[in-house]
């Protein structure tokens, strides 16, 4: 089974950073679109930012300029730098993985994340 782990959450001071990590496993990982989303109580899950197989880059208008989401393949691992948290980025922050050809995308288990003075 696909494995996605993710981890880096915490407790930080608004204007603070994180950076996210999410390691994947028994996945073809280079052929996979990866993605970071969000959920905070009372709403919907939403896309955060998501990188391509080829390297291309999308972001939620609220985060950007804010927030880098990279991969390296070699370490099967994908990041979410967070800079210049505010309390409204409180969230869970989950990895998700879409290998091309297969119908369902893969899940990790979510990390919080909690921006508070």
């Amino acid at each position: 089974q696909v494995q996605l782990v993710e981890s880096g959450g915490g407790l930080v001071q608004p204007g603070g950073s994180l950076r996210l990590s999410c390691v994947a496993s028994r996945i073809r990982f280079a052929s996979s679109a990866m993605g970071w989303y969000r959920q905070a109580p009372g709403k919907e899950r939403e896309l955060v930012a998501s990188v391509t197989t080829g390297g291309s880059t999308n972001y939620a208008d609220s985060v950007k300029g804010r927030f880098t989401i990279s991969r390296d393949n070699a370490k099967n691992t994908v990041y979410l730098q967070m800079n210049s948290l505010r309390p409204e980025d409180t969230a869970v922050y989950y990895c998700n993985a879409k290998l091309i050809g297969i119908l369902n995308s893969f899940w990790g288990q979510g990390t919080q994340v909690t921006v508070s003075s």
